[in-house]
């Protein structure tokens, strides 16, 4: 990262009745954020830990639909490349890989389509939200998870570019 802050897509979503996606916020994709190291997992970890988004873990994206409600997430790919779909089923699905950085808002569906074997994420998320649900879209759960998304706080910083980032220049201006 050389201090410039990255172009940004941003996608929105709408409710498709089993997925609720998040009405106000919309996704937001930095293709190329992170730097090449020797070590990125630690690189992105102290990213991460220094803009105050907690709970890292790696692993890669579940293979079904899912959600958080009370939780926004970032994904900061470390290896590898994977075919990701967002928003639900009728959502979009984008190529990342090495370097991309993914901020999901609470409530927006996530899904691996399909990963070369060296795929691997970096997941975390805003400090005192680490406390994440993991949800599928079940009839049951609409009432609470609707409500949730609601009251989800914003982060305070990007995870990547901290107090002047797209996120908080993208989110905090829809508040």
């Amino acid at each position: 990262m050389d201090g410039a802050l990255p172009q940004v897509e941003t996608h929105m979503f709408e409710d498709d009745g089993r997925i609720p996606n998040n009405p106000e916020l919309p996704l937001l994709v930095y293709p190329g954020a992170l730097s090449r190291t020797d070590d990125p997992d630690s690189a992105f970890r102290a990213m991460l830990d220094e803009n105050g988004w907690g709970g890292a873990w790696r692993n890669g994206v579940f293979s079904y639909h899912h959600y958080h409600s009370i939780s926004h997430e970032v994904l900061g790919v470390v290896g590898g490349g994977a075919r990701l779909t967002f928003g639900g089923a009728s959502g979009v699905t984008l190529e990342v890989e090495a370097g991309d950085v993914v901020v999901i808002p609470a409530g927006v569906g996530h899904k691996n389509e399909g990963s070369d074997a060296g795929f691997a994420a970096i997941g975390a998320y805003p400090r005192g939200q680490e406390s994440y649900d993991l949800r599928t879209g079940e009839e049951g759960e609409r009432p609470e998870v609707l409500e949730n998304i609601s009251n989800v706080a914003l982060p305070e910083r990007d995870p990547v570019f901290g107090k002047k980032g797209p996120l908080v220049e993208r989110w905090h201006s829809r508040s």
